[in-house]
C-alpha cells in the first residue's frame, strides 16, 4: 500500500516540475486569440446558415 501512495507523490511531483516548464500565454494573447476563435465561430455559423437556407429554398421549389 505505501508503494501505491509513493508512486502517486512521484507523478504529482513530476507533473509540477513539468508545469514549470511550460510556456504560457499572456493575458492580453489569450484574450486576443479567443476573441479571434469567438468570431470566426459566429462568422462560420453564418455561412452555414446562410447555405442551408439557400439549399433548403431550393429543395422547396424542386420538390413542389
Amino acid at each position: 500500500m505505501k508503494k501505491i501512495f509513493l508512486k502517486i507523490k512521484t507523478f504529482l511531483i513530476d507533473v509540477k516540475n513539468e508545469l514549470k516548464k511550460v510556456s504560457w500565454s499572456s493575458r492580453k494573447e489569450l484574450l486576443q486569440t479567443t476573441l479571434l476563435v469567438i468570431i470566426l465561430s459566429f462568422l462560420l455559423s453564418l455561412f452555414i446558415g446562410f447555405w442551408d437556407f439557400v439549399f433548403s429554398r431550393i429543395l422547396r421549389l424542386i420538390i413542389r
